[in-house]
């Protein structure tokens, strides 16, 4: 079997969103992949919610859940790792991406593992973990469907929760075709089928399987996985060594709490009543039973108490991935994930983005939003991401300086202060209006402005219409009004 483990980029490129973004809007293929995928997966859950009463009551409860872990994350941890060791496991703790990647491999060279399958994990995504087991002479196999296929295409996720999303079933079938020798077709059950036999042989030979952690239960020390295909519990059970990455905000207080996270989760981020495989394990296998001879969990900062350390931004480490703010934003809907430059993109990537890899890296991730608030309404433990994004934005200004096109004639600091100063005199302000409204005459067409040809309005039309000046300022409008 042909794979291609070595990923197209590494590292993080958020700081060219607008350029990945112009390119993203030019792609006619990828514009009907992302339309089509997204609104598929927002009226799926549109539906889903719409069949539970008191949905918005789960909503506050799941809140208020993440909230308490969050406000006392450091005790849950030693009650999560304590009830591990206690039920056989072996707890790990990983500062950074290195240290979790020189973790994990330390675990593999002991087990003699030089094959490893991987079930879909955005953690292992995050710190860059196929790069470093690929230079360490071992080979990670993905075995998430979405994941498989961008491992062969050495590309990086393009959604949280649909790894795969930008491509459709033609360019998975030419993939297929022109990687593993398999037959053309695109029906999705034997597109299936040839990944299934592909796999299949790995899961027998490899000596470690590799998982993610969607919640972690800091009462009972579990890891709870859920999924669709049922390859995480051959990744989680075949092998003889089962590690799991777990991102230190992905904790649950109680076993009795995840009935409330597993309905808000499958609802919103597929519009499923419940995934078709939900895995709760608690250790290794105990006599008579399946499963893995040792089970290591390996718990994961890197940038997440930076998150911590700000009481404004604590509320982004709330997130249950689910994908439903991706599926909403216009701004995703357009671009697409990978312009984001990182494996978390759409609105929730804009906010944990900068606060994992520093300001300085994502600057222009923030500012790459409507603010419409879309993300807010969809959000199962309410996020006020719009405001989040604010307090970004301000954090970005202050500590980084404002970058300036460069086919810009005037910076983007002159043109607010040109803004500021025509809104503080209500008769330039109308000046400008007037001049905009004459203006547009040229280029407006039935209510709308297809195409300006200079910056900076330009830049709005590459991939959206304006909206043209109504024929009346509302000011004339408002005097008739009155009088």
């Amino acid at each position: 079997m042909l794979l291609r483990d070595t990923m197209s980029e590494t590292g993080v490129q958020s700081g060219e969103i607008h350029e990945r973004a112009t390119q993203a809007l030019r792609d006619a293929h990828l514009q009907e992949a992302l339309r089509a995928s997204t609104l598929r997966l927002y009226e799926h859950r549109l539906r889903a919610v719409q069949e539970v009463p008191g949905f918005e009551r789960l909503r506050e409860r799941g809140r208020e859940l993440k909230r308490e872990v969050i406000e006392h994350l450091d005790s849950y941890l030693a009650q999560f790792a304590d009830q591990v060791e206690r039920s056989g496991g072996h707890v790990h703790w990983a500062s950074d991406a290195a240290e979790a990647c020189a973790i994990v491999i330390g675990i593999a060279e002991k087990a003699g593992a030089r094959e490893i399958v991987k079930a879909k994990t955005m953690v292992s995504e995050e710190i860059e973990l196929n790069h470093a087991l690929e230079a360490a002479g071992i080979r990670a196999v993905e075995t998430d469907l979405g994941e498989f296929i961008l491992q062969l295409a050495g590309e990086r996720p393009a959604h949280i929760v649909a790894p795969a999303i930008h491509k459709t079933r033609q360019d998975v079938a030419e993939l297929f075709q022109r990687s593993l020798q398999a037959e053309y077709t695109t029906e999705p059950e034997r597109l299936t089928l040839i990944a299934r036999r592909a796999l299949r042989e790995m899961f027998h030979r490899a000596r470690m399987g590799l998982s993610g952690a969607n919640f972690a239960v800091a009462e009972t020390g579990s890891v709870v996985v859920i999924e669709n295909e049922g390859n995480i519990r051959f990744s989680t059970t075949a092998p003889p060594v089962h590690v799991a990455l777990v991102g230190i905000e992905k904790l649950i207080p109680r076993f009795a709490d995840l009935g409330v996270f597993l309905r808000l989760l499958a609802r919103s981020g597929t519009g499923q009543k419940l995934t078709s495989y939900t895995s709760m394990l608690t250790g290794p296998r105990r006599p008579g039973e399946d499963g893995p001879d040792e089970m290591h969990v390996v718990l994961v900062d890197n940038g997440r108490t930076r998150a911590l350390a700000d009481p404004k931004m604590r509320e982004a480490l709330y997130c249950i991935r689910c994908g439903a703010c991706l599926n909403v934003c216009p701004v995703y809907r357009k671009i697409g994930g990978h312009s984001y430059g990182w494996v978390y993109s759409g609105p929730i990537g804009a906010l944990v983005t900068p606060e994992f890899v520093g300001i300085g890296q994502a600057r222009e991730l923030p500012f790459a939003s409507s603010l419409c608030g879309a993300c807010r309404e969809v959000c199962p433990v309410k996020i006020n991401i719009p405001d989040l994004l604010l307090h970004l934005r301000s954090e970005a200004q202050a500590k980084t300086e404002t970058p300036r096109p460069p086919d810009s004639p005037v910076g983007e600091r002159t043109a607010m202060r040109l803004w500021a100063w025509a809104m503080g005199r209500p008769w330039a302000y109308s000046l400008g209006a007037w001049l905009a409204r004459l203006g547009q005459r040229f280029f407006a067409d039935q209510g709308w402005v297809r195409r300006f040809n200079k910056y900076p309005l330009s830049r709005w039309t590459e991939g959206r219409d304006f909206p043209a000046l109504a024929p009346e300022p509302f000011r004339a409008r408002w005097k008739k009004i009155r009088n």
